[in-house]
């Protein structure tokens, strides 16, 4: 008898499991928990919230730690910042995509067809159940291991002052120095049920015809990742030979 629920495989194969096993630099003495950290909450009961719950303290832990010895310099401000940059959904997401995560994610047949293995929050949230799936298979060290594969090379090669202002404030200052209106901000969408909300958010220049979109699961923090997604454009716009620069 077919699942009437149409999901992708019940179980992902275990040349699957395995290669990003290897990904991640893990072996999991109970690969079940990998499993589970790859469930979304559409796939079926046993799917991956707590332990996205325990991932995101011991990803802000672990990070923290890296901080306080790359930045000895730094104050509790700066480094709360930074922290907040590197944990921040679109960090989350690309990491995510790099490490594979959307062929290897359990979802219904209407989140896939909805475009949920490439949705950012989803993508966070499942990188933070594997973190947290470390984190009880083999404990803390693992799972600060685990991130600082992850993390530790972007935290290396930064300095604390390039993230001292949030991208809403960044984007604000950027524009006020080229005489540029402020953006505007609304919202596009949101998805989910009303505890556990996604919002599409989008941040428009009208004076550059120019218009950027984020996601979270607020509508703060939606505006911030759409205002640092349209501080990159124009970043990237405004270097010499660029439509800005020019």
């Amino acid at each position: 008898m077919t699942d009437p629920r149409g999901d992708r495989d019940a179980e992902a194969s275990a040349a699957d499991l395995a290669a990003l096993q290897h990904r991640l630099g893990h072996r999991f003495a109970a690969p079940a928990l990998l499993q589970r950290a790859l469930t979304h909450r559409s796939f079926g009961a046993e799917h991956n919230e707590r332990l996205e719950f325990l991932g995101d303290a011991v990803l802000s832990l672990a990070v923290s730690r890296l901080l306080y010895d790359r930045h000895a310099a730094s104050d509790e401000g700066d480094l709360s910042r930074v922290r907040a940059h590197l944990v921040r959904e679109d960090s989350l997401h690309r990491v995510a995509l790099a490490l594979g995560l959307p062929e290897a994610l359990r979802l219904s047949k209407g989140e896939l067809r909805g475009g949920g293995a490439q949705r950012p929050s989803m993508l966070a949230d499942a990188l933070e159940a594997v973190i947290g799936a470390v984190f009880v298979d083999a404990g803390y060290e693992a799972a600060a291991d685990l991130v600082r594969r992850l993390f530790g090379e972007v935290i290396e090669s930064s300095e604390a002052d390039s993230w001292t202002k949030d991208a809403k404030t960044e984007l604000q200052e950027w524009l006020h120095a080229r005489r540029i209106p402020v953006p505007a901000y609304r919202i596009v969408a949101t998805r989910g049920e009303k505890h556990a909300q996604t919002f599409d958010v989008e941040c428009a220049v009208a004076a550059l015809g120019l218009a950027e979109r984020g996601e979270g699961r607020s509508r703060r923090i939606a505006e911030q990742e759409a205002a640092r997604r349209m501080l990159d454009v124009l970043k990237a716009s405004d270097r010499p030979g660029g439509p800005l620069g020019s």
